[in-house]
């Protein structure tokens, strides 16, 4: 049985490496259940590029282990690390959960990726952003898929447009000045094609710190592209609520999303 413990994605020289702390070396840890072909989810916490906020990793991995999925909570590089760290932190947990899927038990073809705020951000640009691999790499590692096959996007920041982004979450990952083809790579209902994994949203109405347009307009965009989603939008419930327990009818996020995840073969 695996060990609750990291397990680093460069377990040698970390790329781009601005020290060697925790923060610089980035890694998943497992929460695995029994079987050999669980569906799997790659969580990542919220926390405006800056930081990572507990609350939205390890409970959510165990929530999801009530499912019948296993997860990873992904320490990914924030700032002082640009654009495109993050991401290829997320694309290289996919990457590696897929390689070593018969060691943790999990089904290759059924591994997604979650994500609050921020790391909803990240988990939505891996679900528009990603490489089929390499096939021609030496690293087995590389030639392995990032493309997740399905995203859950909570309270996520989609869109870099200045009208309704995060702004803090938009400099640290981008700068003050940053190019306006990043700008518009990085808003990621600007990326959606009809090649985008499912995706499962949830916003409040009155969400003071992302607007909830971010996840109408990530909504609008997988419509066109005749994606399959799911979109709840709950009255009321400030911005990082988290698995919303202290709200009595935004907390209902989960049994959605619990009948979601079983109506897409993921949860038992």
């Amino acid at each position: 049985m695996i060990k609750k413990e990291w397990i680093e994605l460069w377990p040698d020289a970390v790329p781009g490496a601005l020290g060697s702390s925790d923060e610089d070396r980035p890694a998943v840890m497992p929460y695995l259940l029994p079987g050999d072909r669980n569906a799997a989810v790659i969580v990542c916490p919220g926390g405006g590029y800056g930081m990572q906020a507990d609350h939205e990793g390890v409970p959510v991995a165990e929530w999801l282990n009530t499912l019948g999925i296993s997860a990873f909570v992904l320490r990914y590089r924030v700032a002082p690390y640009p654009y495109s760290y993050a991401l290829r932190d997320a694309q290289r947990a996919l990457q590696t959960v897929r390689l070593r899927a018969d060691e943790f038990g999990i089904d290759p073809v059924r591994l997604g990726i979650l994500g609050f705020s921020a790391g909803g951000h990240l988990a939505s640009t891996s679900a528009v952003l990603y490489s089929h691999g390499d096939k021609e790499s030496a690293d087995p590692l590389e030639r392995e898929s990032s493309r997740p096959d399905f995203a859950i996007l909570c309270y996520p920041v989609i869109s870099m447009d200045d009208a309704v982004t995060h702004q803090g979450s938009k400099t640290n990952l981008l700068g003050t000045e940053p190019a306006e083809e990043l700008v518009k790579l990085l808003s990621s209902e600007l990326q959606v094609t009809a090649e985008t994994p499912p995706v499962f949203l949830w916003h409040t109405a009155d969400d003071a710190a992302v607007p909830v347009e971010n996840s109408l307009r990530m909504a609008a965009s997988l419509a066109r592209h005749g994606v399959p989603y799911d979109l709840h939008v709950y009255t009321h419930g400030r911005h990082g609520l988290g698995l919303a327990g202290e709200e009595p009818h935004t907390c209902h996020w989960t049994d959605a999303c619990a009948s979601w995840l079983k109506l897409h073969g993921y949860a038992v």
